[in-house]
């Protein structure tokens, strides 16, 4: 019955794939058309709040982000003819103000790595702010990126315009800086605000600001910038999505004679076109995200979407169909999509990085790295999972066929098994009493084993007793690595079953045989 429900959902999926061939305005790849010329301007790009992301971990499908698939869309708007300018609003080098000693080389190593292809997309000018200062300010100068210091004017040329970016960290001292802009012949004033948005808001609504634009720059926690965010007003105040998962569009449009400009309001139908396509791409991104899914339904879906995200692109960076008779600017945000092309010379640095910075922290693991301190009187360490397997053999074969038990093999087949981001949650007790807290040794930890669950098992081992252990874990338990940023569709109810089997949480019933869990 279940193969042949798949198979006509295949066929209608297969069915649907053919028309969309036969007409293709409604989907796939565009018909070829002579390029629109874009009316006199420029193009303005920015991004902020990065928090030291080079790219997304890759522990999801469809995850947004990467510096390569940032640069080419700067490269790709050169081509345009129009000036280009791309600006970054700070907070971008560092995820948190304060490393431990392990983290020095790796963090140090990607900020290196994320000057050298801010330079590669023709870097104009940037702000800074806490995030940036981590390694302290002589390191960031050190990068030898263009900045504009707090409360400070950089005045930039976009063709017939004068574009001025200001810093600040207040609303009072963005006045200021944003009526020093006008006063240096700033045409357009981005204001780049050290600030959450709610601050934002507030500081585009004092009097005698000159800026026409404000972007908030730093999100009030790592995970408080899930979304893009535009607040429409007399200034507009954005918000981009963190960690470099969106870059924000200005298009500028110039009229004859200078004069103020204005947010157009002509983008009404391609704003209602691409929150429907967002919509669409958001349910198949939860149907692809689904445990147990058919390869060949999943690889369909898959399809659709990419097929969907492009034509969400192709709205998105087409030129603005604003008036040539005023002075307009129009704001549009660009989510990096894991399907979009990225910068081959881009992408070599983030390659380089990742080739560098495992031996760089196995090295420093050897040379420093000291043992988790042993537990508490009293409390339980960690045993590994091997000593679990003669009292429980019916639940360790279920869990030999999780994901779970190859979680560490999943790093190793794309070598970021010594990445500090990413080790955390592919080995049992990382960094906690009795675990491991060292990159040369991980043996016998690896993998997301029983103590991972079910908390760390020597007194359990010593005096089996259901008091010695967590015997039901709970969704607390598991959003510590789902969460998310990792795993941005999880859900706890349909996810738990998939790790559940005879013996392990689930008794089979007579005569019937499990479901097998999860591969």
């Amino acid at each position: 019955m279940r193969a042949a429900v798949l198979a006509v959902l295949v066929s209608a999926l297969l069915a649907g794939c053919r028309r969309q061939e036969s007409r293709p305005q409604e989907g796939g790849a565009p018909a070829k058309q002579a390029p629109t010329p874009a009316p006199p301007g420029a193009v303005l790009f920015l991004s902020a709040d990065t928090r030291g992301y080079l790219g997304p971990c890759g522990c999801s499908e469809n995850m947004r982000g990467g510096i390569g698939r940032a640069a080419f869309q700067v490269q790709e708007a050169r081509r345009g003819g129009q000036p280009v300018l791309y600006v970054d609003g700070g907070n971008s080098l560092f995820g948190e103000t304060h490393l431990k000693a392990d983290q020095v080389p790796q963090e140090e190593r990607k900020a290196k790595a994320l000057a050298d292809a801010l330079r590669t997309m023709g870097l104009a000018v940037r702000a800074t702010g806490a995030l940036d200062d981590t390694r302290g300010a002589d390191f960031r100068r050190g990068l030898g990126l263009p900045e504009v210091a707090p409360g400070e004017v950089k005045v930039l040329d976009a063709g017939a315009r004068q574009v001025g970016v200001v810093a600040a960290d207040s609303g009072e001292a963005l006045v200021k800086a944003s009526q020093r802009a006008r006063e240096q012949g700033a045409d357009f004033v981005v204001g780049l605000l050290d600030q959450p948005l709610e601050t934002a808001q507030a500081a585009a609504a004092l009097p005698g600001l000159a800026a026409n634009l404000v972007v908030a720059t730093h999100s009030a926690s790592e995970f408080s910038a899930e979304e893009n965010r535009l607040v429409r007003s007399d200034v507009p105040v954005v918000a981009l999505q963190s960690k470099g998962r969106s870059l924000l569009r200005v298009d500028l449009t110039y009229a004859a004679a200078k004069g103020p400009f204005a947010l157009q309001a002509s983008q009404g139908d391609v704003d209602r076109e691409v929150a429907a396509l967002e919509q669409r791409i958001a349910l198949l991104d939860k149907e692809i995200a689904l445990p147990g899914l058919d390869p060949k339904l999943k690889a369909l879906k898959q399809g659709k979407r990419d097929e969907l995200a492009a034509r969400r692109q192709t709205a998105l960076t087409a030129p603005p169909a604003t008036a040539t008779d005023v002075n307009g600017f129009t704001l549009r945000f660009l989510p990096l999509e894991s399907n979009l092309p990225t910068a081959p010379d881009t992408q070599a640095l983030v390659k380089a990085y990742d080739a560098d910075v495992g031996a760089l922290n196995l090295a420093w693991a050897k040379a420093h790295g000291q043992d988790c301190p042993l537990p508490a009187k009293g409390q339980s360490g960690f045993v590994g999972s091997a000593a679990c397997a003669d009292c429980h053999p019916d639940a360790t074969a279920v869990w030999e066929g999780t994901k779970h038990h190859h979680a560490w093999a999943t790093l190793e087949e794309v070598g970021k098994q010594h990445h500090l981001n990413c080790v955390g949650c592919h080995v049992t007790g990382w960094q906690q009493p009795g675990g491991v807290c060292r990159l040369d040794k991980v043996a016998g930890r690896e993998d997301v084993g029983c103590e991972s669950c079910h908390g760390p098992g020597s007194r359990h081992v010593d005096a089996p007793s259901p008091k010695t252990i967590v015997g039901k874990p709970g969704q607390a338990v598991c959003v510590t690595c789902h969460n998310t940023e990792n795993s941005p569709h999880f859900d706890f109810a349909t996810y738990l079953p998939r790790v559940l089997g005879p013996g392990h949480g689930r008794p089979e019933k007579s005569g019937q045989a499990a479901e097998p869990p999860s591969k």
